[in-house]
């Protein structure tokens, strides 16, 4: 009889990473998985509907050219400091392969975005994971470790919202050993980006996506920037036409029309504060946050623990759909709320006081 196949030791090891609940029926609201309540730019669909043509028999642009030459003129740097990948999460497998092997120790705060988590145990390498302080700050200190390979940085971090300014994110790439990783999923959202810092430090690789602020996340387009000397060993290990040609004029399209973007995010931004005020007064303790989201602290998570699990479960009932962390001890009392639009948000905090009035 044939052998068993048997995966490697460390893959056989590691536990797979689970996305966000994607609901397949029902009318649900999803605001879980932080994606962009808005539509993408019009000229995004109308530019879809015009390539679907005879032309998808042929390959895409490996190089994606045209993607990187809008981001030189958005970003100001040449085209030779950028990677296009299908979502930045490829883009950071593709850092990971490169940098850290097996043993190789990767530096990252928790929590945050568990997919990290996945990558580092894919090369065979040593998670390093170094906790939020007690308010879920960043401890950029602890950070800085000498056998660091790789230091991975979600800034905005998830699920806190927090993020760290441009001085504190100079500060830690100077102080920080091997390859920063500043993965700006949520940047759009904030006040403070990465790229000045990269710019400076040889070392530093920023990630970013279209996913959230470009309210592109169905078609998996992100990139990265880095000196031209990183971006052209990235090259060598990323899938040579890993973004498909529809993903490549979307990302084009959108990219045209910038302000689109702005106007949504600044939507989606005075949103957030309004829905952070509105939890506050119903005692929950909220982070101040600078994404798309916000993280939420149960009324009684200040003084003793609580189980946000119900809370869940009772909004999931009611047909929203937000995060909750099951397994991780440190938000068994939070729930992570995707910013939607303001009518959904109005049915959610009219939801929750349904759910509260009944306990």
């Amino acid at each position: 009889m044939p052998n068993q196949p048997r995966f490697l030791d460390h893959i056989d090891r590691m536990t797979g990473y689970i996305p966000g609940e994607q609901p397949r029926q029902g009318q649900v609201i999803k605001l879980n998985t932080n994606e962009n309540p808005y539509p993408p730019s019009p000229k995004v669909l109308e530019t879809i509907r015009e390539s679907v043509t005879q032309d998808l028999r042929k390959y895409p642009d490996a190089g994606a050219s045209g993607v990187r030459s809008r981001l030189s003129n958005i970003l100001g740097a040449p085209p030779e400091h950028f990677v296009v990948g299908n979502g930045s999460d490829e883009l950071l497998n593709v850092i990971l392969r490169c940098f850290a092997g097996p043993g190789d120790r990767v530096v990252f705060p928790t929590p945050t975005y568990p997919y990290y988590d996945k990558l580092i145990a894919l090369q065979d390498a040593v998670a390093v994971p170094v906790p939020l302080d007690d308010e879920f700050n960043i401890p950029i200190d602890k950070l800085v470790q000498e056998d660091a390979r790789v230091t991975l940085l979600a800034n905005p971090n998830s699920p806190t919202g927090i993020g760290l300014c441009v001085d504190q994110l100079g500060e830690l790439a100077q102080r920080v050993n091997g390859i920063l990783v500043i993965d700006e999923a949520y940047v759009d959202f904030s006040q403070h980006q990465a790229i000045d810092v990269a710019r400076k430090h040889k070392h530093v690789i920023v990630t970013r996506t279209l996913s959230k602020s470009f309210s592109l996340a169905g078609v998996r387009v992100g990139f990265a920037f880095a000196s031209p000397d990183i971006v052209a060993g990235l090259w060598k290990v990323k899938e040579h036409y890993n973004v498909s040609s529809l993903s490549l004029v979307a990302a084009e399209a959108a990219l045209d029309d910038i302000g689109s973007m702005h106007d949504h995010t600044k939507r989606v931004v005075a949103t957030r504060e309004r829905l952070t005020q509105q939890l506050q007064q119903r005692d929950f303790f909220v982070w101040e946050s600078q994404a798309n989201f916000v993280l939420a602290r149960l009324p009684a998570g200040a003084d003793q623990p609580g189980d946000a699990r119900p809370l869940y479960e009772g909004l999931k009932n009611k047909g929203y759909l937000v995060r909750y962390f099951d397994g991780q001890p440190r938000l068994a009392d939070c729930l992570r709320i995707s910013v939607g639009t303001d009518d959904q948000i109005d049915g959610l905090l009219k939801a929750i006081d349904e759910i509260r009035s009944q306990t």
